[in-house]
């Protein structure tokens, strides 16, 4: 698969996007740093990447439908620590190996990972 990382998670991340054999380049990395949401998820259907992200405005999917791209994953760690993104992080990891995320909205939290899946017509 091919991630993004949004700006609010730590860049290091994306050596541990490659151990899983995933593709992952970030926000940062693109210039994209500051930039509105909008503009953030306008480059992600464009270059046809899954973002990662800590910003919950991006669970809203009147806002930012999930079926126009390639996924959408919000990590909710309980507290902004490092250590507990990264176990969020990995266990969201895990459940992307035997589940899609193309078009779906995932809020990725300890024990738990909620989907929202627009419906079809």
């Amino acid at each position: 698969m091919r991630f993004k990382l949004d700006e609010n998670l730590d860049p290091r991340f994306a050596p541990l996007l490659a151990e899983g054999g995933h593709e992952a380049d970030t926000v940062l990395s693109e210039g994209l740093s500051g930039q509105p949401d909008g503009a953030i998820y306008d480059a992600c259907r464009a270059s046809g990447r899954t973002l990662i992200t800590l910003d919950l405005d991006f669970s809203n999917p009147l806002r930012f439908p999930p079926s126009a791209t390639e996924g959408i994953v919000v990590i909710r760690p309980p507290l902004p620590l490092l250590p507990l993104i990264e176990t969020t992080l990995r266990n969201a990891l895990r459940h992307i190996k035997s589940h899609a995320l193309k078009g779906k909205l995932w809020i990725v939290e300890p024990g738990r990972i909620r989907v929202y899946e627009p419906a079809k017509d």
